[in-house]
């Protein structure tokens, strides 16, 4: 049997910058990543591909289950690309309106348990950094090392705010500021793995850091306690 691979979890609600903490983290280590939320997205868009209306809990789970999903390594430190049935999604996956509908199909229990044995594929050697929302508390609840990161709800949807107005998409700024309280409110009331910080994990309030002051604080971290 092989040798269980060290994992690193980093939680945190939409837009507190996880993704691409995760994914420097993951290049300054040379491990793996795991882009949680995108398997959320991807079934999302598959349910609206194939008629599957996102409050049909069991024919979700059927979806989940048989979910046709592969990522596709690209350069180091970039994210994979992301393919559905053969077909690119990787930035289709990455609007508002499919984060949105992602947060509404992950509220149910069959759907979450079907991607859960998917999700714990990616711990690979040498190592495993996991993106999401229930990464420490569930999925990978003996990782080596928790992290939770924080921001206000107005700071989330200013970082993303300037994000759409770079690729040229006009939003409001406050329209994102609700989306955001509401997707924060029915994560952290869902019945089944609530967004929250894991007893054992440390909490990273990054509202007032770089990117970069965040992975130094989380590779200090592993330094501290998880490098052997």
């Amino acid at each position: 049997m092989s040798q269980k691979q060290p994992v690193i979890t980093i939680d945190g609600a939409s837009g507190t910058g996880k993704g691409v903490v995760s994914q420097l983290v993951a290049k300054q280590l040379g491990w793996q990543l795991l882009d949680s939320g995108a398997l959320y997205r991807v079934l999302a868009l598959a349910a609206q591909k194939h008629g599957v209306a996102l409050d049909n809990e069991p024919s979700l789970a059927i979806l989940a289950e048989h979910l046709d999903v592969q990522f596709v390594a690209t350069e180091t430190g970039m994210p994979p690309e992301v393919l559905l049935e053969s077909e690119d999604v990787t930035d289709v996956i990455r609007t508002e309106k499919m984060g949105n509908a992602a947060s509404k199909v992950s509220v149910f229990p069959s759907v979450r348990q079907a991607l859960l044995s998917r999700q714990r594929t990616f711990q690979e050697p040498p190592g495993l950094v996991a993106d999401g929302r229930d990464m420490g508390t569930v999925v990978f609840p003996d990782a080596e090392l928790k992290i939770f990161l924080i921001a206000s709800p107005e700071e989330r949807a200013e970082r993303r705010y300037n994000q759409l107005k770079e690729k040229g998409i006009n939003v409001n700024l406050s329209d994102l500021i609700q989306e955001l309280y509401e997707r924060d409110k029915r994560d952290q009331e869902r019945p089944v793995a609530p967004l929250k910080p894991a007893d054992d994990a440390i909490c990273i309030d990054t509202d007032h850091l770089t990117i970069e002051e965040v992975v130094g604080a989380i590779l200090s971290e592993w330094r501290r306690y998880g490098a052997t």
